[in-house]
């Protein structure tokens, strides 16, 4: 899955245009590195995203087309 799709099906950000921006801008970090909008995500990866007040960084648990809105915060665990 692509990870602005990930961001955006998860819920981490409410749209997957901020999540084109937001790896348009050097914002979001996978495994360590930048991340483009179509970068593919797998269970394990680490995602960081860069705000402007601090950071949230998390573990991809599993990668799902189409979750509830319930089940949408299992699919990663916050590491920091």
């Amino acid at each position: 899955m692509r990870i602005d799709k990930f961001l955006k099906v998860s819920r981490i950000l409410k749209r997957r245009t901020v999540a084109q921006e937001a790896c348009g801008a050097d914002k979001i970090l996978l495994n360590g590195k930048p991340a483009k909008s179509g970068a593919r995500v797998k269970e394990g990866d680490i995602i960081e995203i860069l705000f402007s007040g601090g950071a949230l960084k998390c573990r991809v648990l599993s990668v799902k087309e189409v979750v509830k809105k319930e089940e949408a915060a299992k699919m990663y665990e916050v590491i920091a």
